[in-house]
């Protein structure tokens, strides 16, 4: 199948994960970087496309094979918001403290508190592969009206797992992974590629 692929993200912690859950199937995972492969656009209205739409890029420009995830929280009440805009809901420069401070705020006097962490991967062999391997996860909880935990990034002190008893941040870190909507989505990514490298 192959034993390279490109990671469409700058993001480090992003990179360990991927290299971790990859290795053991002899698939070395090298960053855009690695490759000065400038970021890509993300004009799209889903994480599918958005996801899709990095990995094209990053495969385009290395001719390897190549990985994106596009990932945010969508929550009930506000229609999907903060959904693909999760990074930068409170404008730029992105910020977790702002984008926190502005979901509380959109959700004073809100009784519906249902949201969802999902992730988008997707996996190209080649930049116009017509069967790109995608795999989605989801996580579901309730947004808080006060940040708890101090573990994990982004919208974790808000979002409250009731089976838990626990918000995302304070769950431990290696619990998170599993639980997570991208620990979701690896296994699903896993599964597909486990079952193309058995194939005759």
């Amino acid at each position: 199948m192959f034993d390279t692929v490109v990671l469409a993200s700058g993001n480090a912690g992003k990179l360990r994960e991927f290299t971790a859950l990859l290795a053991p199937l002899g698939i070395t995972v090298r960053p855009q970087s690695d490759f000065d492969v400038p970021e890509a656009d993300e004009p799209y209205a889903t994480f599918v496309e958005n996801s899709l739409g990095k990995a094209r890029h990053a495969a385009q420009h290395t001719g390897l094979p190549a990985l994106a995830d596009d990932s945010g929280l969508c929550v009930d009440a506000l229609g999907g918001a903060p959904g693909i805009h999760s990074a930068r809901y409170a404008g730029e420069p992105k910020s977790d403290a702002r984008n926190i401070d502005r979901l509380i705020a959109d959700l004073t006097g809100e009784d519906d508190r249902r949201a969802r962490f999902v992730c988008v991967l997707a996996l190209v062999r080649s930049a116009d592969d017509p069967q790109p391997i995608i795999a989605e996860g989801e996580w579901h909880g309730r947004i808080l009206d006060a940040p708890r935990g101090t573990h994990g990034f982004g919208y974790d002190p808000l979002f409250w797992l009731d089976d838990l008893q626990q918000s995302a941040a304070e769950l431990d870190p290696a619990l998170k992974n599993m639980l997570s909507h991208r620990g979701n989505a690896c296994r699903h990514l896993l599964e597909r590629i486990q079952a193309l490298q058995a194939q005759p």
